[in-house]
């Protein structure tokens, strides 16, 4: 009665110990954040007859000890085994990479192991919390590489904001790896080292926060352009935001063939002459969109806008603002954990709502990307990443939703669609094949992988 009053909702009742004299039980409760389980626990140690042992937090048992761990693919049983994991057999193996060091990839973990490389200044919804406290994040990102992409991932947590510094530990590091994920590294200082890492480095490079949130809004949107009836080309579309994420898929977009695009950020609408809180990369957004230069704020950025992309922060998007805009606009807010518009509010007045929550239709969620992206990086073996395996990756996750499926509240697949790391990652490979950036043979070209 107490944790019911408390407004705790109990999901399990265990019993631990049983004597004359006491009953010990384990009482799992879901409480709506770390403040009511306090308050629950408050009122529980006031009730007469009871007294609290211990209390534990779900989460926080997940995280104990971290979350990964590294294991042997094959087991070493006797002195033979060691003789050849180890030396001197061991030996044979290096001088064959030592000559051809592409054998790395089909020798050693290389051609599977992707580094995901932190900062710690940019966490979803955290900010710059540093390194140590971004490594559960990472620890994470990697869970979700090997459960949907059957990728093993290494989580790098960098001590340094300095982009020479940055830039120079992961060249170091590069030789173990098949591909590098940045993660959590603020903007504009992530354009730098992802440029120069990739200009510097023969394996892939690809700033999730930027191209995966790119790839999987495009897909969302190519199935909402399916339901409105509306074509690529003649789309008004305002990005609100014009941080990492934001650019990205102002890029994606541009590389599909929408060609009036709007940035809006905290000064206003990006034209061409703005002198208020311009960067070298909200230069070039300027030289690049709004071609019918609209000037003023978001309210005159969404006049007769098809499509409104929030990457930005919490209630910007008024009611108003979306009934300025075209027929069946479509509204993607995805700031997290608070959109730019609470779908209840966006309503009836929107054709196709999409947030970044799991608690919503149409949740926009990176997981949806990178595990098949990275997947067909490596499997194709490829050098970098180009403009047509994003396009491509779009696509295939859009495709994931039958034509029979697909409603104003499912444009976008469940995380949990095992078909859509494959369908991903399938894109991705044959991209890189045919823009000639894979250095291993497709196979249909030959009998078996080489």
């Amino acid at each position: 009665m107490a944790i019911g009053e408390a407004g705790g909702d109990i999901g399990a009742v265990d019993l631990v110990e049983s004597t004359r004299d006491r009953i010990v039980r384990d009482i799992t409760i879901n409480a709506r954040d770390s403040n009511h389980g306090q308050q629950i626990v408050a009122q529980l140690k006031k009730t007469s007859g009871v007294r609290v042992v211990n209390i534990s937090d779900r989460t926080f048992l997940m995280h104990l000890g971290g979350k990964i761990e590294v294991q042997s693919k094959v087991p070493i049983r006797t002195r033979d085994d060691l003789s050849m994991a180890y030396t001197p057999g061991v030996a044979r193996v290096c001088l064959a990479i030592r000559e051809d060091r592409q054998r790395a990839f089909s020798l050693t973990m290389k051609h599977n192991t992707v580094a995901v490389v932190t900062d710690g200044t940019a966490v979803l919804g955290l900010g710059d919390i540093g390194p140590e406290a971004a490594l559960p994040v990472m620890e994470g990102k990697a869970m979700l590489f090997k459960q949907f992409g059957g990728v093993d991932a290494m989580p790098i947590c960098l001590a340094t904001k300095d982009v020479d510094k940055i830039v120079e530990t992961v060249k170091y590091l590069a030789p173990g790896f098949g591909g590098v994920n940045l993660e959590d590294i603020a903007a504009p200082r992530c354009f730098e080292v992802e440029e120069r890492l990739r200009k510097d480095l023969d394996i892939p490079v690809f700033h999730d926060d930027q191209h995966g949130t790119a790839v999987v809004v495009l897909a969302a949107l190519l199935n909402a352009l399916r339901i409105v009836k509306k074509s690529l080309r003649s789309l008004r579309v305002v990005v609100t935001g014009v941080g990492a994420a934001g650019t990205a898929t102002i890029k994606i977009l541009q590389s599909s063939g929408v060609r009036d695009i709007i940035g809006v950020d905290e000064h206003g609408t990006i034209h061409r002459g703005r002198a208020t809180g311009m960067d070298f990369m909200k230069r070039w957004v300027a030289s690049t969109t709004n071609p019918r230069q609209v000037k003023g704020g978001l309210a005159e950025a969404t006049q007769k806008a098809d499509v409104f992309i929030g990457l930005s922060v919490p209630g910007i998007l008024s009611v108003r603002d979306v009934k300025r805009m075209a027929r069946d606009p479509i509204v993607f807010a995805m700031a997290n954990p608070v959109p730019e518009i609470q779908p209840e509010d966006a309503g009836k007045h929107v054709r196709v709502m999409a947030t970044g929550r799991s608690d919503y239709p149409n949740q926009i969620n990176n997981v949806l990307c990178f595990p098949g992206f990275f997947r067909g990086l490596l499997d194709s073996r490829a050098r970098t990443v180009n403009d047509e395996m994003k396009v491509a990756a779009a696509r295939a996750l859009a495709g994931c939703v039958a034509r029979s499926e697909l409603s104003e509240e499912y444009i976008i697949p469940s995380v949990f669609n095992k078909t859509v790391a494959p369908a991903v990652a399938e894109g991705v490979a044959r991209a890189a094949w045919d823009t000639g950036a894979a250095r291993r043979r497709r196979r249909f070209d030959v009998g078996v992988v080489q």
